[in-house]
C-alpha cells in the first residue's frame, strides 16, 4: 500500500494538472512515479528537468537504460527494474541485454566498465578510487562520459528511494526474477 498516494487530475491543483498533462502528452500516460512526485510541484519539476537535460546527453539511450537497470537492482527498487526493463526494450535491449545489465554485465567491455562503475557508486555511496576512474578512461569515456554516468546513476537513487519512500505502486509489467544476481543488495 503505497505511503504517498497518487494525484489525479480531479484532484489536483492547476500546477499538478500541468505537469500530468505534459507527462501524458510525452509519454501517453503518467507513471505512478510521477503522479506521485506530483504531490510536490517542485520535485516532479526536478525529476522531470533531470531526466529530460540527460535525454539529450552523450551517453546513447541503451547505456542509459542500462545504467538505469543495474541500480534499481542494485538498490532492489521493484518499480524502476520494473520500468526500465520495460524502457530499456524499447531502447533495444534484448531480454538477456536486460537482464545482464540488472547484473552489471554486458557482452561489450565499455559498456560493462560503466555498469561496473555505477553500481560501485551505489554500493560505495559514491567514494570511487582513481582505478575506478581510470578503468573508465581505458574503455574511452570521456570526462563529460564519466559524468554523465554519475548523473544517471543520481537520477536513479532518487526515483529508486523516492518509490520506497512512497510505496509507489508499479505500474509496469513486473521484470523477471534474476536467477543468481552478482550485486550487492
Amino acid at each position: 500500500m503505497p505511503r504517498i498516494p497518487t494525484i489525479s487530475s480531479e484532484n489536483a491543483s492547476t500546477e499538478q494538472q500541468q505537469i500530468l498533462a505534459n507527462v501524458k502528452k510525452g509519454l501517453g500516460l503518467v507513471p505512478n512515479l510521477v503522479s506521485t512526485l506530483a504531490q510536490s510541484p517542485a520535485a516532479a519539476h526536478a525529476y522531470l528537468a533531470f531526466s529530460g537535460a540527460l535525454s539529450k546527453g552523450s551517453l546513447p539511450r541503451k547505456l542509459q537504460e542500462q545504467i538505469s537497470l543495474v541500480v534499481g537492482e542494485t538498490n532492489a527498487c521493484d518499480y524502476c527494474v520494473a520500468a526500465h526493463t520495460l524502457l530499456g526494450g524499447k531502447a533495444g535491449l534484448t531480454p538477456e541485454e536486460t537482464l545482464a545489465a540488472r547484473a552489471a554485465e554486458s557482452g561489450d567491455p565499455k559498456t560493462e566498465a560503466a555498469l561496473v562503475f555505477a553500481r560501485k557508486i551505489v554500493t560505495e555511496r559514491g567514494h570511487v578510487n582513481d582505478q575506478d576512474v581510470a578503468v573508465l578512461r581505458e574503455k574511452g569515456y570521456t570526462n563529460g562520459d564519466i559524468a554523465e554516468i554519475v548523473a544517471n546513476t543520481a537520477l536513479n537513487l532518487f526515483t529508486n528511494y523516492f518509490n520506497h519512500v512512497a510505496g509507489t505502486v508499479v505500474d509496469f509489467p513486473a521484470a523477471p526474477k534474476l536467477a543468481a544476481c552478482a550485486c550487492t543488495h
